[in-house]
This record gives C-alpha cells, structure tokens and sequence, in this order.
C-alpha cells in the first residue's frame, strides 16, 4: 500500500488535472462567491444543464452496454457497486454517532454511500481527455448505488432512534421516491434508451450528446463552485470533525476501492469509475429523500458536507490519486 502512495504523488497528473478547464470554471465559480460576485447562472438554466448531462453520461452509457452485452466482468462490477452502497452507510454512520445526532448520522451515511453523478459525469471526461475507454455498464453502476444507500440510512435512523419520524413514512413509500427521483430516473431511462435505440438513428443527435457535452459541464461547474462556496460556510458551527470526515472518509473509500478492484479483473477506465462512486456523496437525490424520510436531519449539515468539501476534493486530488492506484 506504501507503494501505491508513493505513486499517487505522480505530479504530472495532478498538474493535467488541476489544470483542465471544467475544474478551472469549478474554481471560478468558488472565486465569484468569495468575492460576492453577481454572476449568477439562472435556475432554470442549471436544472436544464443538469438534466443534459444526466441525459448524455446515461444515453452514451447505454449504447456502450448494447455493444458489450452481458459479462462476467460486467456482472462482478454491479455487484460490487451494490455491496459497496450498503457497506459505506453502514460504517460510516457508527462513526459519525460519535459526535453525532442519529438523524444527522443517518442522513450523512447514506449521502455517503450514494453517489454524485456530477463527479461521475468528471471522472468520465477525465478518462475521455486521456483516449481511456470505460464500459457503459458504469452508468447502470452508479443508479444501482442511488436507492440502497438511502435505506440503509433509513433503516439504521428507524433502529437507533425510537421516536424519529422516519418511522411513520413505509419503507416502500422511501424505496419508491428513491427510484422516482428525478436525477434517478432520467439517468436509468436514459440509459435503456441508449440500449434499445436503433444505432444509425443515434448517430443523428451525437452531436448533442457529445460534441457539447463539455462546454455545459464546464457552465455546470461553474455554478456548482458558486454553489458549493456558499454552502460550506453553512456548517462551519459543526466543528472540524465533519471537516475531517468529509476529507478522509470519501479519500479512504476511494483509494481501497481502487486497490481492491484489482482483484476483480476489471478495465483501468472502469476500476476508476467505480473508485470514483465509491468516493463520492450525494448532495441531489439523498437530500430528496431525507427531506422526506429524516425530517430531523439538518439539511445545512449534510448538502455542505457533500457539496462543499468531498465533491471538490475529489474531482482536484481525489482523482489523480485514484488514477495513480488503479494505473500502477
């Protein structure tokens, strides 16, 4: 493991990293919140971007599942996702009971065992940028992650916290919000789209699912830098012990899951990706769900942790790091 380390610290890669423009418009967002800057990308035009990207990464994905069909690398991949989205919320909220409440634990944990399709949407240009290939079964990975995290987190607030108010919403109301989220199910149906629809029609909107994608990734950034400044000062009152977990717990997730995926057989694209979910925490389809399921949880605790500190620390250092395991 030692080893390993000592090839993370490859500078090359971090200096193409930190250098690549999406992650610069992410810095310049973050700038103009600093700097109380009236830039400002308009709602409805970032919930539009959104949907793109969503809509691009799964209908890409599920043409490259077409063309792949059913293996058994594929088969050990979604696997492994599933385990780790019940796994990471698990450990993770036993942790966080340290310091604290069992809402605002469960909550944290399973914002953790999800994923952030922007950081996947990230790692997937980063890989393109370097002519890496990655299966389209990657996508189907990261939905897979969505809905076992969060009643993981469910269940643990329900056993651990008698009167939480989780309790009076059934387990298959939170199972059916999960799956109808809309990021959720724009990802999935885009993805079975990209499955069944004829290949030479789908050559007649590459130019919208690819040639562009980068340019509305970068505008996206930029408002998620905006976003995530304001947010992080949201949670300052939490204490340097959600800071520290926010950092270690999503860099710790990562660089094991990038080691441990050697042993599965899996493409070097694909070990990444999966690192990457392993990594990352969900600041869009988990806080749907809680708003619903854990109504005592601080929505100010869990958003900024996930928005403000893991997702730029994954898509500067996480990455290279990641990248340097799965490349050694």
């Amino acid at each position: 493991m030692v080893g390993y380390l000592a090839a993370c610290m490859n500078t090359d890669i971090l200096i193409s990293n930190l250098t690549n423009p999406t992650l610069l418009f992410f810095l310049l967002g973050v700038l103009a919140a600093v700097v109380k800057s009236d830039l400002e990308i308009p709602a409805s035009s970032s919930r539009f971007i959104s949907l793109y990207l969503l809509f691009s990464i799964g209908f890409r994905g599920g043409q490259e599942l077409a063309h792949s069909g059913l293996t058994t690398e594929i088969g050990v991949t979604l696997l492994a996702a599933v385990v780790l989205a019940l796994v990471i919320p698990v450990y993770t909220f036993f942790i966080l009971r340290w310091r604290l409440k069992v809402a605002d634990a469960g909550a944290v944990a399973a914002a953790y065992g999800s994923v952030s399709a922007v950081t996947f949407v990230a790692a997937s240009s980063f890989l393109e940028a370097r002519q890496i290939h990655y299966g389209g079964h990657m996508v189907a990975a990261m939905a897979l992650m969505e809905a076992p995290a969060i009643i993981i987190g469910v269940m643990l607030m329900r056993r651990y916290d008698k009167d939480d108010k989780a309790g009076s919403t059934s387990l298959r109301h939170i199972v059916k919000d999960a799956f109808t989220n809309g990021s959720v199910l724009m990802i999935m149906g885009s993805l079975v789209i990209g499955m069944i629809a004829d290949e030479k029609q789908a050559k007649g909107i590459e130019p919208f699912t690819s040639d562009i994608f980068k340019g509305f990734l970068a505008v996206f950034l930029l408002e998620m830098g905006m976003v995530a400044a304001r947010r992080f000062k949201a949670f300052r009152s939490y204490g340097w012990f959600v800071s520290l977990f926010g950092i270690i717990v999503p860099l710790v997730n990562g660089l094991l899951t990038a080691w441990l995926s050697g042993y599965l057989h899996m493409e070097a694209g694909n070990r990444l990706l999966l690192a990457i979910l392993a990594a990352s925490a969900s600041y869009i389809a988990v806080p749907a769900a809680m708003r619903l399921a854990a109504p005592k949880a601080d929505p100010g605790l869990y958003i900024p942790m996930a928005l403000g500190v893991t997702f730029p620390l994954n898509i500067t250092i996480g990455l290279p790091l990641y990248w340097a395991i799965v490349s050694s």
